[in-house]
């Protein structure tokens, strides 16, 4: 989170009223009903070494922030960030490189470097160090109204988000500003765009010339999620398709994710676009959802009679 002496901020710590007290206490911005020279001074963000707060130490102030019971947050504030240094992390973090930031907590002096992989947050008594980025990406193959939704949801939620579709028709209705849109084919733009263990690739056309030999090229990358929307029976016939002239295995498609999302009784473009998205989420974070909230399982058990004894409904035997 950054902080202005006039009060604006970016970024955030809490999404609450943390916010508002560092603002209350390090900025002009709450002081206007004060005059004269000494209470803007006092007001003003300090400058010189970084200084630690912490917030919910007792019961009472963490009730008053919104933290969890018995939760505390700590921060570093640090003063007079060196703008060439905040420019550089961008920079490297735009061109897809992780990055280590060392703070020295005597003076402020920032340290970047590249590294391989990421480290856990490090506090000593001498210095703060972390690691950040590259950004998550979202790779969307189709360039319709869902895919309208669902990159807008990617955005916000902080992926970078390419769509291709080498159909002008599509292309030329698109309407989402921040993600980039290519033209070329599929199998080639999956290629390019050389998907990590930090980007996921969604076929969304429903057209098999498209979205197969995509997702063929996916499936040879480290992306975190590999997918194509469809029903039970499309991505039944799909996956026979690539077994049967391409030579996969059930072991090699095992990663191949469909029908994707998870089951909300989504109808509209939107919400599918909301289930895909709770499901790209779930598998970024680690979180292993129940069985019954994926989209497949939770219709054959839908489609089952209810009188069979064996059978788990909505998670009520």
């Amino acid at each position: 989170m950054a902080l202005c002496e006039d009060g604006a901020v970016v970024g955030s710590v809490s999404g609450g009223c943390i916010e508002d007290d560092l603002i209350d206490q390090y900025t002009r911005a709450y002081a206007q009903h004060q005059t004269g020279e000494a209470a803007a001074q006092e007001r003003s963000i300090p400058s010189g070494a970084p200084k630690s707060i912490k917030y919910g130490i007792t019961a009472d102030e963490a009730h008053r922030f919104g933290l969890p019971c018995g939760g505390t947050l700590e921060l570093l504030l640090e003063f007079d960030p060196d703008a060439d240094a905040l420019a550089a992390l961008i920079g490297a973090l735009d061109k897809g490189q992780l990055m280590k930031r060392s703070v020295d907590l005597s003076d402020g002096r920032v340290t970047l470097s590249p590294c391989d992989s990421p480290e856990a947050l490090s506090l000593t008594d001498a210095q703060l160090v972390n690691t950040f980025g590259p950004e998550y990406r979202m790779l969307l193959i189709g360039a319709g109204q869902l895919s309208e939704y669902l990159a807008t949801m990617a955005l916000f939620s902080g992926f970078a988000v390419t769509v291709c579709d080498p159909r002008e028709e599509y292309r030329g209705a698109w309407a989402v500003p921040g993600a980039k849109v290519v033209s070329d084919m599929p199998d080639d733009v999956v290629q390019a765009f050389a998907a990590d263990h930090r980007s996921c690739v969604i076929a969304l056309t429903h057209d098999p010339k498209l979205d197969d030999l995509a997702l063929l090229e996916a499936l040879e990358t480290d992306a975190f999620y590999v997918g194509a929307i469809g029903s039970r029976r499309n991505h039944a016939a799909r996956r026979e398709r690539m077994m049967e002239h391409f030579d996969k295995t059930e072991a090699q498609l095992e990663r191949l994710r469909g029908p994707i999302g998870i089951y909300i009784g989504s109808k509209t473009p939107s919400e599918i676009a909301v289930s895909i998205m709770a499901e790209v989420m779930a598998v970024k974070n680690g979180v292993t959802l129940p069985r019954d909230m994926d989209v497949g399982i939770a219709k054959n058990l839908r489609d089952t009679p209810h009188n069979d004894p064996g059978v788990l409904v909505c998670g009520v035997r």
